[in-house]
């Protein structure tokens, strides 16, 4: 089955004019902030404030991250419609049989209990945030150098982007971590929170079929618990951030054997956790 998807991202920035120090009016390009909210088989989730860019994706992964679904195939249609500010995913089984997602016995109580994470504004994780994370085994195969991670965050810094011209954003990048092109950024999207930016990685990484256990995630926001568990369901093995990291975050990290770094500017960067997954090389660093 196709699964049947619009095309209906909208443009990151907007013109505004605005007095500089000097009082004269100039224009300015700032970030657009828009509601989407999100209905599946018709009942309605949650509003996302969302830049745009991929609604569509964003939808997706935020379903795959509140471990809704656990394949794409049981999705049958995503379709976005900014008239009425609005993103209606419908199932597969509801598209065959009429039977709604939420009336299968297993699906009961799903939006019963949530947690307000650190998310930018406000975000939420529905269900228990702790839940299935044992039955988590992030593979080792694929050992991130010193080198790679340089070339990562130099990446990054040159990347064109929506925070470069308007700023309010946070941005997030799924990098290579094998084979010839280590280091390059496949993926790369940014939104007006970081849980978004993560969640829309992860439905173009459903859509695209990309593969997690070779790759490296990177984001601009802080390293949370909420941002550690999406790391790690989608099965990525390392978290890199030029912010810092929370209590919870760096707990759940160290549990699940995740390599996270954070810190991360120009030669610097702190590793705290998993360090038998990453290659030190002294000739690379600072003092080289």
């Amino acid at each position: 089955m196709t699964l049947k998807i619009t095309q209906a991202a909208i443009a990151s920035t907007i013109e505004i004019q605005a007095t500089n120090e000097r009082g004269e009016r100039v224009s300015v390009q700032i970030s657009g902030e828009h509601p989407l909210t999100l209905y599946l088989d018709k009942k309605e989730l949650l509003t996302l404030m969302t830049l745009g860019a991929q609604p569509e994706a964003l939808a997706l992964g935020w379903l795959i991250n509140q471990r809704f679904i656990k394949h794409i195939s049981e999705i049958d249609s995503i379709q976005v419609d900014w008239e009425t500010e609005s993103v209606a995913i419908t199932t597969s089984r509801f598209k065959q049989t009429g039977q709604s997602y939420w009336e299968l016995p297993e699906h009961t109580g799903l939006l019963d209990k949530k947690t307000t994470t650190t998310g930018c504004g406000q975000g939420t994780v529905f269900g228990d945030m702790m839940q299935d994370l044992e039955s988590i085994h992030l593979p080792t195969t694929f050992p991130l150098n010193e080198s790679v991670l340089y070339t990562i965050m130099d990446k990054v810094r040159k990347h064109e982007s929506v925070y470069k011209t308007a700023g309010a954003v946070h941005g997030c990048a799924l990098c290579s971590n094998s084979g010839e092109n280590r280091g390059e950024i496949l993926l790369f999207v940014e939104d007006v929170g970081r849980h978004n930016a993560v969640d829309a990685i992860a439905g173009l990484m459903w859509m695209k079929g990309i593969t997690a256990e070779d790759k490296v995630f990177y984001t601009t926001g802080r390293l949370t618990s909420e941002m550690v568990i999406k790391c790690a369901q989608m099965g990525i093995p390392v978290l890199v951030s030029r912010s810092g990291l929370t209590q919870m975050g760096y707990d759940i990290a160290r549990k699940l054997g995740i390599t996270m770094l954070g810190r991360c500017q120009g030669k610097h960067y702190l590793l705290y956790t998993g360090e038998s997954r990453f290659v030190q090389e002294p000739q690379t660093g600072i003092y080289a």
